[in-house]
């Protein structure tokens, strides 16, 4: 099965979409790779998803990609004696470490990491923003706040404090149980949340090593400060505007989305748009025209997937959401303006660039001298495929792998179709292969050409240095094997 289009879908799955029929139509629609969300669902929901999807994956040949979302340090306030209790603007409003119940006057916040990085003059959110506090007084157990947006504040409601760096890790003991579980059933990708630091993505990759990639959520103002070290660290990214958007004025939040999709596509990292991309589809067959011009956005910006949650996880209508995404994606392809969009925002080799970077930037260039019909990369880590598709090149990228984990974690990078194939020995049974696989998955027909991109010796990871154009023959009386 052929997608046609480059950017790919993130298709969250949740009560809505567990049923083996729904995830079908889910894939049918278009979903490339689906989002399994920790915060929510028992181990043996997981378990179940993980184990139709493997079902469907091996039922329709295609690779599918599984990504892991862990739920991370989210910041709740206590409970309350008498249920919810209303603020009100100018009130004094006391937070510490006393498990008590609270009340109009106080409430317990049980994170004393909080109180060690709060200063007065700090503000704290409340319930995603809903509520703010500024901190008048703090010490290592409490803090005086004045309210200065009032509300209802109820039973563990989630607490941010923008533009503190916490001393707190990514990881929290229930992460570390829930990761061991998506390893043990082979995630493909795991989405680390509220990353602050590359410390936290250091300490994932410690436990990680390589048995999936890491996607780091970015959704901490303190993270921005160390972009491009975080991101150079992971594997992939995500644009999480959610808590992004409670942090951060909301005007700030499309600009920071364009510089995050920028610094991926600059080092080469697979980046994630997500959050309300089509929030309207939860409860509605049709999105909002805003909503469709959001995805839009994000595809004109050259993001490699953008993604669903309760759209597919918890909506009426989980399959025509991925539908309208999908059409969305193909409509804004076919604009010419997309290919000058998308040329306009490329990076190029710079100076210092690998032997791979360069051999990667020349295919993009034959690609469009030679109006060749598709990029064939031989790749055993994925890492080829990751170069070529950072290049963005006019011709779709067929990625031939003897892995299926890295076939699987592909379907998450722009523009590649990936295949499990056997091992090649030489140039030409590489050549023979890649132009059969090009013609066969209906790529490229006779008397076109294919870039064909590889590294020698063959089956080493990191030694790409070949770049060769090869003419699509006819199909021969017996089919070449793969």
């Amino acid at each position: 099965m052929r997608r046609s289009r480059n950017a790919k879908i993130v298709a969250t799955l949740g009560p809505a979409s567990s049923e083996p029929e729904v995830i079908r139509r889910l894939f049918l629609a278009g979903a490339d790779v689906f989002r399994l969300n920790f915060s929510h669902g028992l181990a043996q929901d997981h378990r179940r998803r993980f184990d139709l999807l493997r079902r469907l994956e091996q039922e329709t040949g295609r690779p599918i990609g599984i990504m892991a979302d862990l739920q991370g340090p989210k910041l709740r306030v206590g409970t309350f004696a008498g249920g919810p209790v209303s603020l009100q603007a100018g009130a004094a409003f006391r937070l510490d470490l006393d498990a008590a119940p609270g009340d109009i006057r106080r409430a317990s916040l049980p994170h004393p990491e909080v109180f060690q990085a709060l200063k007065p003059g700090d503000e704290l959110l409340l319930d995603d923003g809903k509520l703010r506090l500024a901190v008048e007084d703090c010490g290592s157990g409490f803090a005086a706040t004045r309210v200065l947006v009032g509300g209802v504040l109820s039973d563990r409601k989630g607490v941010n404090v923008p533009g503190a760096l916490l001393p707190i890790s990514a990881l929290t003991a229930k992460d570390r149980g829930d990761l061991e579980l998506a390893l043990e059933l082979g995630a493909d990708w795991v989405a680390l949340s509220f990353v602050q630091r590359p410390e936290d993505v250091a300490e994932a990759r410690a436990l990680i090593g390589e048995r999936a990639g890491i996607v780091v959520k970015l959704e901490k103002p303190s993270a921005l400060d160390q972009l491009e070290a975080i991101v150079a660290l992971a594997d992939a990214a995500m644009v999480a505007r959610g808590d992004l958007g409670v942090e951060l004025p909301a005007e700030r939040v499309p600009a920071i989305q364009k510089r995050i999709v920028r610094t991926c596509r600059q080092l080469g990292k697979p980046v994630i748009v997500a959050t309300q991309m089509l929030e309207s589809m939860i409860a509605a067959p049709v999105p909002t025209r805003a909503e469709a011009s959001d995805v839009a956005t994000a595809v004109y910006d050259g993001a490699d997937a953008v993604m669903l949650s309760a759209e597919s996880a918890a909506g009426l209508y989980p399959a025509e959401a991925v539908s309208m995404m999908d059409r969305i994606i193909q409509q804004v392809e076919q604009d010419p303006f997309y290919r000058q969009a998308i040329d306009a925002s490329h990076s190029g080799s710079a100076p210092g660039s690998s032997v791979a970077d360069v051999v990667c930037c020349a295919t993009r260039r034959a690609v469009s001298l030679l109006r060749v019909a598709a990029v064939v990369c031989y790749t055993s880590s994925g890492k080829t495929c990751l170069r070529a598709a950072r290049e963005r090149p006019e011709a779709p990228i067929l990625s031939l792998t003897p892995r299926r984990e890295v076939a699987r974690r592909l379907a998450l990078a722009w523009g590649v179709h990936a295949l499990q194939i056997q091992d090649v020995r030489d140039v030409d049974e590489m050549t023979l292969r890649a132009v059969a696989c090009a013609r066969d998955e209906g790529f490229a027909r006779p008397g076109q050409l294919v870039a064909v991109v590889a590294g020698m010796p063959f089956g080493r990871a990191g030694t790409t240095n070949l770049l060769r154009i090869a003419a699509v023959e006819p199909e021969p009386a017996a089919p070449v094997s793969r």
